[in-house]
């Protein structure tokens, strides 16, 4: 029977420079490969930090501005506490608690993509009325 994998999604971007400010200044990624098909090529790229792959394209059609994407995170408070530890001046993200039973932390690139991380709040407990 087939099984599916990871995904990865493929986020696009338009100027270099920012995109290493946020997502490997920032998040904390780090550069697994960079590919071009000349010189004067957009940049193909992905990124990664511990089992999160994102690949990031400055190639018409790959992606769309505006993207919203979710990642699972173990321990999402503590990410919180990191990212907002380093004060980057562009995003001062929030650690919320939703309706649906998740933590979660929504920040902006500089290209109009969105990132949640987010994590699965435990069950209510039931409590025996008896």
């Amino acid at each position: 029977m087939p099984k599916l994998g990871a995904i990865t999604p493929i986020l696009r971007i338009f100027e270099i420079a920012k995109a290493h400010e946020f997502y490997l200044g920032f998040l904390g990624f780090e550069v697994r490969f960079e590919h071009r098909f000349d010189d004067n090529a957009p940049l193909y790229t992905g990124i990664a930090r511990d089992g999160c792959e994102l690949h990031l394209s400055e190639h018409h059609g790959d992606g769309s501005p505006g993207s919203h994407i979710r990642i699972a995170v173990a321990d999402v408070a503590a990410l919180h506490r990191e990212l907002i530890g380093k004060k980057y001046r562009f995003a001062r993200p929030g650690l919320e608690e939703t309706p649906w039973r998740t933590k979660e932390v929504t920040v902006g690139d500089p290209f109009g993509n969105r990132l949640t991380f987010y994590e699965d709040m435990p069950a209510p407990t039931v409590t025996d009325p008896a």
